[in-house]
């Protein structure tokens, strides 16, 4: 029987957490058969399954459904913790003044802040760069408008440039301003990703293990982002995704193929479910 680092039997394994961009889903945001084959099997062995992503909850539906997902989803990186019918089970938002701190920075280096309040995304310019896409992958439309007008209930901060340089300054200089006052990761090389300080993927784990009362310790989680790392690091075993950086490949119990490759089935089957 497969045992992970920290020594948790496959066979202890309750839960199963995922993230879903460049994981659970291919590059063009498909949910594979196998993938959703996976899934059935775990829930046959008796293993819960779930989903975290940077997306607003209902940005996940396209998976939700045809995975028939029963427990609390974890949207916003952690900050909106919902049951499967979008009812809000927990909230994390952002101070005010701490939101417009973030969208300076991110404009002082020349990259363009979304601001997500609660489950509205508010953009400034419909044309800047991955909106379109953003749209097409959520399957809502962003209100446009000024991105400063209301923070009292601001979830989550993405600045966005596809100057991916640029974007590790970013994250980098956001860290150094926050501290331990607010999150920032980059969620993709072109996103960086600014939540409440205890709405990141690690917090994920620890909210699951306080709601459904199983040990993180018996939870695996599977990722491929420098964000996707804090959930790896509290969790019994980890997967990383074979298109993940060598730095967060480094920090998983094991590296499965690449999402194109069926990278969250392989890792569920060969890690999880023991096939040989």
């Amino acid at each position: 029987m497969p045992h992970d680092a920290a020594g948790t039997p496959a066979g202890q394994i309750r839960l199963v957490l995922a993230d879903v961009d460049g994981t659970l889903v291919t590059k063009d945001k498909i949910l594979t058969p196998r993938a959703i084959r996976a899934v059935e099997r775990l829930r046959e062995r008796g293993i819960a399954f779930t989903i975290t992503s940077g997306r607003p909850p209902k940005g996940m539906k396209m998976v939700i459904d045809p995975l028939n997902i029963s427990e609390p989803i974890a949207g916003f990186n952690g900050g909106m913790m919902v049951r499967p019918d979008f009812t809000v089970i927990e909230a994390r938002t952002l101070p005010a003044d701490t939101a417009r701190k973030v969208i300076g920075i991110i404009r002082d280096h020349k990259a363009d802040p979304w601001v997500y309040n609660g489950n509205d995304w508010i953009v400034s310019n419909v044309d800047a760069p991955h909106v379109a896409r953003e749209q097409w992958t959520v399957k809502f439309p962003p209100v446009v408008g000024d991105v400063e007008a209301k923070l009292d209930q601001v979830v989550k901060i993405t600045g966005v440039s596809d100057d991916l340089e640029l974007m590790k300054r970013l994250e980098h200089d956001l860290q150094q301003a926050l501290g331990d006052t607010a999150s920032a990761a980059l969620s993709q090389p072109y996103y960086v990703d600014v939540t409440n300080k205890d709405a990141n993927k690690g917090g994920v784990v620890m909210a699951l293990e306080r709601l459904l009362g199983i040990p993180a310790s018996q939870m695996v989680t599977l990722g491929d982002q420098p964000n996707d790392v804090l959930m790896f690091r509290k969790s019994g075993m980890s997967i990383a995704m074979g298109q993940a950086s060598p730095e967060v490949q480094q920090q998983a119990t094991y590296v499965s193929t690449s999402c194109e490759e069926e990278g969250f089935a392989n890792g569920i089957e060969k890690f999880v479910l023991g096939d040989a």
